[in-house]
């Protein structure tokens, strides 16, 4: 039996934002930074993502425009601060 960690969305309506970042690597990214990562390539970022959001590729959006991993975000959408 293969244990899988059962995904971190917190609700299926989530909007995960897809793109590629400054150095052509692939992020997926959920729209208040609950969770997100790099990928080698796009089908491995939907793949992440939709398995994040419970199987909804209607709420997966593909940006145009590049797009950076921020993990410093609180679940309420805020920047935390971080010390320099």
């Amino acid at each position: 039996m293969k244990l899988v960690e059962p995904p971190s969305h917190s609700s299926p309506s989530t909007v995960v934002f897809i793109g590629r970042n400054r150095r052509g690597q692939w992020v997926a990214q959920e729209q208040n930074g609950l969770y997100g990562g790099l990928f080698v390539s796009r089908a491995q970022a939907i793949k992440y993502a939709l398995f994040e959001n419970g199987q909804h590729s209607e709420t997966i959006v593909e940006l145009p425009r590049e797009i950076e991993l921020d993990m410093g975000k609180s679940p309420n959408g805020i920047v935390s601060q971080r010390a320099a």
